[in-house]
């Protein structure tokens, strides 16, 4: 009878340690090209025209992209490829019919009805820079934008060459620099 009343408390009380009301933490979700509070930083109106659009590099630009994120935004996604080294970026982004990869004249598949090349300018090899390139999956997806796919990015002669899969009939977009860390950031009208 002891050994049982014995039992029966320690029972009891691994139960009452188990019962606390603040529970296991939870789990945070990551993934590799989503981090929406980074997205958020820097509002925008929603894109009016699909027209190339440029910008120049710093003389002194030696940038590597090292990450990769998509988030969606109010009447838009948003694209950023963060960039580290030096400089500010330049750029050349506009929709092509085909997505041929420069150095091999490659022709890409990238899914979408649509495809933007994005062509960094300013940019740098990884051993050049001292930045690790970014590494994710091929192409960066994000389920919670689903209709966007940007290809790995690959450095060629001075010019960091990716493509978006847009699904869409060549949607506005606008391309911006930001500094603090430096980012090149591409919005495409979502509808």
């Amino acid at each position: 009878m002891r050994n049982r009343l014995a039992v029966l408390v320690a029972v009891a009380a691994a139960v009452l340690v188990g019962c606390d009301d603040t529970g296991p933490a939870a789990t945070p979700r990551t993934t590799t090209t989503t981090v929406a509070g980074a997205l958020a930083e820097a509002p925008a109106p929603a894109p009016v025209d699909a027209q190339p659009k440029r910008g120049t590099a710093s003389p002194d630009a030696a940038l590597t992209v090292a990450g990769i994120r998509i988030g969606r935004q109010p009447g838009f996604d948003r694209i950023v490829f963060d960039l580290g080294g030096k400089g500010t970026p330049g750029w050349t982004v506009e929709y092509t019919d085909r997505a041929v990869q420069d150095g091999s004249g490659r022709e890409l598949d990238i899914p979408g009805r649509s495809v933007l090349e994005v062509r960094i300018t300013g940019s740098a090899y990884p051993f050049d820079s001292g930045v690790s390139p970014y590494a994710g999956p091929d192409p960066a997806t994000d389920p919670d934008v689903p209709g966007i796919a940007v290809a790995t990015p690959l450095v060629f002669e001075g010019v960091t060459q990716s493509f978006i899969g847009v699904d869409g009939d060549r949607p506005a977009f606008s391309v911006s620099a930001l500094s603090g860390p430096t980012r090149l950031v591409i919005d495409i009208a979502s509808s």
